[in-house]
């Protein structure tokens, strides 16, 4: 593979991270309801068990989300309404950058699985919180070391 070569990532694998699950809430004003990457790694390709604190920590400080849903004022003025200039950074579908200690953060249980598996991570973040908007496999990016 080329090194500008854009990685294929499936739509089952899209899935797998990123499950339909209903939030249970919807951005207000001018905030960003993301889902965040699950993560369900439990042992590394190389053989090697990852311990609950090691996925804990995954969990709570992943950077990569799904835009789910824009509050009515997100990347508007808010004395006028108009759009930003820039216009708007990111829309519903795309996967984006989040601060990994901003926003507000929930778990959500993912209906019909076990209690074994690990829930959806959601948060709300402010519109000019946002990182940036990923162009390449949203799977593949190391988001914190």
């Amino acid at each position: 593979m080329k090194m500008n070569e854009p990685v294929a990532f499936t739509d089952a694998d899209v899935r797998e991270a990123f499950p339909a699950v209903d939030p249970g809430a919807k951005p207000l004003g001018a905030r960003v309801l993301v889902q965040l990457r699950r993560t369900k790694k439990k042992v590394t390709s190389a053989g090697i068990v990852l311990v609950e604190e090691t996925r804990e920590t995954e969990k709570w400080q992943n950077m990569v989300g799904k835009v789910i849903e824009l509050g009515p004022l997100a990347f508007r003025k808010r004395d006028t309404m108009e759009p930003w200039v820039e216009g708007t950074w990111c829309e519903v579908g795309d996967y984006i950058r989040v601060p990994k200690w901003g926003g507000d953060r929930w778990e959500v249980k993912v209906p019909n699985e076990d209690d074994t598996e690990d829930p959806v991570l959601f948060m709300v973040l402010n519109d000019h919180e946002v990182i940036a908007k990923i162009t390449g496999n949203p799977l593949e990016m190391k988001a914190f070391l």
